[in-house]
């Protein structure tokens, strides 16, 4: 997964696939393992939020970021 760059800006967000991101999502939520290459950009990125959302991590810098940018619409 480290061959993604992290998700930082609006721009970046829409460009990712909603499929893709809520597969991710319920999977880290649920506490699979960390993604491989053979994972989507947009999976890995849903991923990281469920491990947030489910307490498995501490939100990234990129997530934050991500998030401030959503609430300065």
């Amino acid at each position: 997964m480290a061959e993604f760059e992290p998700v930082k800006t609006i721009p970046e967000f829409r460009k990712l696939n909603d499929a893709d991101i809520l597969e991710g999502y319920l999977d880290g939520f649920h506490g699979t393992t960390e993604p491989g290459s053979d994972k989507s950009p947009s999976y890995c990125h849903g991923w990281l939020n469920g491990q947030v959302d489910a307490g498995f991590r501490d939100q990234s810098e990129a997530q934050k970021e991500l998030a401030q940018a959503f609430q300065n619409l």
